[in-house]
């Protein structure tokens, strides 16, 4: 394992080499995915991958559609369909924690249940927090089953649903299997309503209230359109046989959608609606015409061509005709208060034409001969939208996989902000805080003890460098702020800490927030009081040390640029992980490396902050933009008195009593000295003169 780590952190150097040289397309070669200037093409289907997803041991054909939801259509042998496959980075873009993009093959039967689900690329920071690859196949695998067509959590009649719903997320990989299953959720759906599996809104066919004829055509369920005679003799003034003039009708015109109950049961009655209805084939609506006056809306050539010429409904710039297959012919309606029609037709509109919930134009087009062999010609257009009444609307969009997460850990998120802002107070008035020195020992211990059990082991808020490294990546690759909004309690508290840099420096997080450096501070308190001695490492030593922890920082941004994999292998020098994210629960290894670190802290104080945290010296360098000093010193601080340099817990202060802002973890301890006139020297001296000044006066 350390020979490992030691032949990573020598490739890495290298790297950093090659990348400052300036050498092009190393950043993503490691990793298979092309650069940022050229997506990657989606993961497609081969027969064994498609057998498997759909769970069909037989021969099948896999042919691509590149429609409005592309993907591909999975047949049998017999031409039968198996089902549908899609790339979730084909349809919803998925980007993963680590910045790059997501793949999973997702797969729909023909039922609109997903047949299976199977992930086929990542860079997911999750192969190093103890998730194993058969762990995140069987995550993905759990979504097989499905039903796309039945009610979501919470929804009315979801109890009844035999359909297993979404898997949870992985426990202490919320992130990347977050946006898992976001993708595959997404895209499934997405994939079913673009072949038609299931509604994404569609017209009521359900309920059925009566309506007279003049409600219907109040209500706009029928649309209205007339040609006079008198119209008709100017438009068709060059016809052979003249139009006469008149008042009356040459076509009155009434047509609409009949699918809805209210509408079509209505018209035409229990008996011939039925009928009409149980004729239609998936995904086909019927069309409603009626009309009155000299004018056929029918014809006679359709008897022979099959289309009825004279008609056509028109939606935006496209045409469609109306043929004669599903035509029947209406005797009589059963509305008494309906005209007396001279015919009445019901046309079927094919599942591929127009957009029946969208609104449409039914043209007529009225012909008469003319002189020469031409023909004279007006168009009767009416527009028609299907009432609102009449449609469903689609299932609410269901809420981000971020904002429910938020809604999920709404609590979890107070008691974070909570706990933020008593240490924003203690930092505020740090003053009020240091003066007294068993209100500082006892709240500074009973905080670390809550960001220890709370914030650590409760609610996994642990920082880390990996989160560091993702996020300059997706900075370079295309920032998403769902991906790092999927964790609120992280989100939170690096919101706070990047705040918190511009007023206190790192110490802010470090000193306060850190989980693992809590139970650093925690464990070395009870060796002290259980009398093991400390070891005081030289200055000169002590700051050599220091270059080990920044260079594993360095390490691992650069490494990450070229293997995002080897660099959270090399992320592995943080044993937050393993003491924090699995609670110990961890191959021995690992475990054994935690152990060594908080023996060697029992001697050293945050050993391991002081050497050999990359994190901390990430922190540490925008803390140069520190724009606050709050902590008080003296000017004979370093010169006349060095205490606080020798009580200093991770050795901050140098010989001259100046303080390192990026190594300070802000624990106070200095403040409580500098206020304390029976501790720090100065004060004690002041306290000597000022009591022997009042000593002579007496």
């Amino acid at each position: 394992m350390l020979w490992h780590m030691f032949a990573i952190l020598v490739r890495s150097v290298l790297f950093s080499v090659l990348l400052a040289l300036g050498l092009p397309g190393i950043a993503s070669a490691r990793d298979g995915w092309p650069s940022a200037d050229h997506p990657p093409a989606p993961s497609a289907p081969d027969r064994d991958i498609a057998r498997a997803l759909l769970g069909i041991d037989a021969p099948l054909r896999i042919e691509r559609q590149d429609l409005a939801v592309p993907g591909w259509v999975v047949r049998r042998a017999d031409g039968s369909l198996a089902g549908y496959i899609a790339s979730t980075w084909e349809i919803s873009r998925s980007v993963g924690y680590s910045g790059k993009p997501l793949d999973v093959l997702v797969a729909v039967d023909s039922t609109g249940r997903i047949a299976g689900a199977r992930l086929m690329r990542h860079s997911e920071p999750i192969l190093t927090l103890g998730i194993s690859e058969r762990d995140i196949a069987r995550f993905v695998e759990s979504f097989r089953g499905i039903d796309l067509r039945a009610p979501r959590k919470g929804a009315a009649g979801a109890e009844k649903s035999r359909s297993p719903g979404p898997p949870d997320i992985i426990s202490r990989a919320t992130v990347s299997s977050g946006v898992i299953r976001d993708s595959i959720l997404r895209t499934a759906r997405s994939l079913a309503i673009g072949r038609g599996l299931i509604s994404g809104g569609g017209i009521d066919r359900v309920h059925f209230s009566p309506r007279s004829w003049q409600a219907l055509v109040a209500e706009g369920a029928l649309a209205h359109g007339e040609v006079t005679m008198s119209q008709a003799s100017r438009a068709l003034r060059d016809a052979q046989v003249p139009v006469p003039a008149g008042d009356g009708p040459f076509i009155d015109l009434y047509f609409g959608l009949i699918d809805p109950p209210s509408i079509g049961r209505s018209l035409l009655g229990q008996q011939d609606f039925s009928r009409v209805v149980a004729a239609l084939g998936p995904g086909e609506t019927a069309l409603f015409v009626a009309s009155r006056g000299v004018y056929s809306h029918r014809g006679l050539k359709w008897r022979r061509s099959g289309i009825f010429d004279r008609l056509a409904l028109v939606q935006g710039d496209r045409r469609f005709p109306i043929t004669a297959a599903g035509y029947r012919r209406i005797d009589e309606l059963a509305l008494d208060d309906a005209p007396a029609f001279k015919e009445r037709s019901i046309f079927v509109i094919p599942a591929d034409g127009i957009d029946v919930l969208k609104p449409f134009r039914l043209e007529l087009t009225i012909s008469r001969p003319a002189r020469d062999n031409k023909s004279a010609t007006m168009v009767l257009a009416v527009d028609y939208a299907l009432p609102q009444e009449y449609v469903v609307p689609p299932p609410p969009e269901p809420l981000p996989l971020w904002q429910e997460t938020w809604k999920d850990k709404r609590q979890t998120v107070v008691g974070v902000v909570a706990m933020l802002s008593a240490l924003t107070l203690i930092l505020f008035f740090q003053g009020s805080f240091v003066r007294r020195p068993k209100l500082w020992r006892r709240g500074r211990l009973a905080f670390l003890l809550v960001t220890f059990l709370w914030l650590g082991w409760g609610v996994n808020g642990q920082l880390s460098v990996v989160q560091v490294a993702a996020f300059l990546h997706s900075l370079l690759s295309g920032f998403r702020w769902e991906t790092f909004l999927i964790e609120p309690v992280i989100f939170v508290l690096w919101s706070f800490v990047a705040l918190g840099l511009l007023f206190w420096g790192r110490g802010v997080y470090c000193g306060w927030l850190c989980p693992f450096g809590a139970l650093q501070e925690l464990t070395n308190a009870l060796a002290q009081r259980l009398k093991v001695p400390q070891i005081a490492v030289p200055h000169a030593l002590h700051e050599r040390l220091w270059v080990i922890k920044y260079t594993l920082f360095v390490a691992i941004i650069a490494l990450s640029f070229y293997s995002m994999k080897d660099a959270l292998v090399l992320a592995e020098v943080e044993p937050f992980k393993t003491a924090i994210s699995l609670r110990m629960i961890r191959a021995w290894p690992f475990v054994l490396f935690v152990v060594a670190i908080l023996t060697a802290g029992l001697f050293i104080e945050r050993f391991y902050c002081r050497y050999l945290c990359p994190l901390g010296a990430g922190l540490a360098i925008p803390a140069k933009l520190k724009i606050f000093d709050w902590l008080e010193r003296r000017t004979q601080c370093g010169r006349e008195c060095r205490l606080c340099e020798t009580r200093c817990t991770v050795g901050a202060i140098d010989a001259l009593g100046r303080i390192n802002p990026n190594e300070c973890v802000l624990c106070l301890r200095c403040q409580v000295i500098y206020h304390d006139d029976e501790t720090c020297t100065i004060l004690k001296r002041r306290k000597r003169k000022l009591e022997a000044a009042m000593a002579a006066r007496k």
